[in-house]
């Protein structure tokens, strides 16, 4: 292979998925990183591989974190690794066993990770900061009495500041912090009392593996990717890294170099799918008003981590997709409005930017649904973890093991139990590891610019007028049926509904029952009926137009029968939710 069409690149996942969107703590700043760094090289069990219980010691014990935090970032690196479904699975069923908080702490101590890249992962919070040049030195470890900056200014500008998909900001923030990074795994002794590295440093190639969390690469365009270890060990680049097949290591500052010399923009990017991604067919019920959609995909040719779906101004239009080229991929939905978007198949992630009067109803998501700067936004879904910021008047119907993200800048949140089904919704929930418990859905954890905002907020907290979120009270509660035809067992929603919401609508199908009754035995002749009859569908008519729902309603009718397909294999079924809207009397889309 020539050097010269060696290309490396920074993995797109670990700065989409991993990077928390927000400003970190300044107690995760490199000063503090490199103390970790030394101290888990010189403590029993806490390398290579380190465990939840050595962990909680370093981020409690000695960087001050709150401990929900600190098992926040474990919880979080550990969903970017590649384990089974069926591990997943396993993982659900053996905390649904829990009853208490010390049977949790015994499960959750049999979690570890790969030390050096458990460190990556927290040097790379540093993506979202709002100014890297202000960390805080100078004491051994954080103390209690630490104050910590200002966050009224960062806070600010967060929502401008957010660069997980951003494929130039991670190879930016690559390029200016490679040293720092390489830094963090080489052994003590490789390093001044500064923590620099020594001129003749040497890196082990057991170390530079970890660097596979963060680099990959190809030896020429449309070659097999390859983790960047392979890479620096074979052909040309093997003398560029100052690789010595005898002692398995390459000197600190080659290698420093040679990387610095390959690194380019990751080719299966945001920035490349933009550019030269395929378009993505979408059955369209209204002619024309697709023009000003822009939908792409790198599903062709883009390897499993990599593959990527934008969509990008849907504007009053319902879309339904159910498809191969979704499964696994990561979805960006940016800056739609007045849309009502189904992707009913197994998911990797979900990003929803700027987006406003629109409903989303997702399949299961393997790893983050993340909401950022939304306005009157619903989504439906199940997925392993959920994150909301800057946000305003958004509902969020969900089913996650682990506890909601509110990100700052919220306001009117409201949480609420995941609350419909398709045919083949757990079929795909099985595909992606996620199990319908444990479901956390109503136990949010505020996240601030300076790590836990309040952590003792709790469901107890949602009277309090401050709070930003709200628990749906089960008298707003309706389940929403999805108004298409697909093969499929599942036929309830998965796990059912908690005892309030189920009693709730046992209760408005008991009214139901009762005014059916009531018109029965009113004995109305046949011109009473009529007139009761166009009485009842103007009322309804005028409540949709009122609401809004008739855009909801009319976009899910094909032209033809014979457009009733809307795209693999979903259909719509029109007439049984027209139908139920006039006898419920809510809106289809919520009966």
């Amino acid at each position: 292979m020539e050097a010269d069409s060696l290309s490396i690149w920074p993995r797109m996942e670990p700065f989409l998925l991993g990077a928390l969107q927000v400003s970190p703590s300044s107690k995760l700043s490199l000063h503090y990183l490199r103390k970790m760094a030394v101290y888990v090289r010189t403590r029993d069990g806490c390398f290579p591989v380190l465990g939840w219980p050595m962990w909680r010691h370093i981020a409690c014990g000695k960087l001050q974190l709150p401990e929900d935090l600190a098992w926040l970032y474990f919880e979080t690196f550990d969903l970017l690794i590649g384990h089974t479904p069926e591990k997943r699975l396993e993982w659900a069923e053996c905390l649904s066993q829990c009853s208490s908080k010390s049977e949790l702490d015994q499960q959750r101590s049999k979690l570890s990770v790969d030390t050096l890249q458990f460190l990556l992962f927290l040097y790379i919070q540093q993506l979202n900061r709002v100014s890297l040049r202000t960390s805080l030195i100078g004491e051994e470890w954080p103390s209690h009495r630490t104050r910590s900056p200002s966050p009224s200014d960062r806070e600010a500008k967060t929502s401008s500041q957010i660069k997980n998909w951003d494929d130039q900001a991670h190879l930016s923030f690559v390029q200016s912090h490679l040293m720092e990074i390489l830094e963090l795994l080489v052994e003590p002794g490789q390093l001044s009392q500064s923590g620099q590295a020594l001129r003749d440093g040497q890196i082990s190639l057991e170390v530079v593996q970890s660097l596979d969390f963060l680099l990959e690469g190809s030896v020429c365009p449309g070659k097999a990717v390859q983790p960047v270890h392979w890479l620096l060990t074979k052909g040309p680049l093997q003398t560029q890294a100052g690789y010595s097949t005898l002692s398995r290591s390459f000197p600190l500052h080659k290698l420093h170099t040679c990387l610095q010399h390959c690194l380019t923009l990751n080719p299966f990017g945001f920035t490349a799918c933009l550019r030269s991604g395929k378009k993505l067919a979408w059955a369209q019920q209204v002619e024309g008003a697709m023009k000003r959609a822009k939908i792409a995909r790198n599903t062709h040719m883009a390897p499993p981590g990599s593959k990527m779906v934008l969509m990008s101004q849907v504007f009053k239009q319902t879309l339904a997709k159910t498809s191969d080229k979704l499964t696994g991929a990561n979805i960006k939905i940016h800056r739609c409005s007045d849309a009502f978007i189904y992707l009913l198949s197994p998911l990797r992630s979900v990003s929803v930017d700027k987006c406003r009067d629109s409903t989303l109803v997702l399949g299961p998501v393997e790893t983050s649904v993340h909401i950022h700067g939304c306005q009157n936004v619903r989504v439906v879904c199940v997925a392993g973890r959920i994150a909301i910021g800057a946000s305003s008047r958004c509902t969020l119907h969900i089913l996650t093991p682990t506890r909601p993200l509110l990100l700052p800048g919220n306001t009117d949140v409201t949480l609420a139990p995941f609350h419909t089904f398709y045919p083949s919704l757990e079929d795909h929930m099985a595909t992606v590891g996620l199990a319908v418990v444990p479901n956390a859905w109503d136990q949010p954890l505020l996240l601030g610019t300076e790590g836990l905002a309040n952590p003792s907020l709790n469901a107890s907290a949602i009277s309090d007028p401050a709070a930003c979120y709200r628990l749906l009270p089960p008298s707003e509660f309706h389940t929403l049926v999805v108004p298409f035809q697909m093969e499929g067992d599942t036929c309830e929603v998965p796990g059912g509904l908690p005892p309030p919401y189920q009693a709730a609508l046992d209760e408005k199908q008991k009214r139901i029952q009762n005014w059916q009754k009531t018109v029965m035995e009113a004995r109305l002749n046949k011109e009473q009926k009529r007139q009761f009859q166009e009485l009842v569908e103007l009322k309804f008519h005028e409540w949709l137009l009122e609401t809004g729902h008739r855009q909801e309603l009319d976009s899910l009718i094909p032209q033809t029968i014979a457009s009733v397909e809307v795209t693999d294999s979903v259909q719509v079924n029109n007439t049984k939710h027209v139908r139920a809207g006039r006898v419920v009397g809510q809106s289809p889309m919520a009966c």
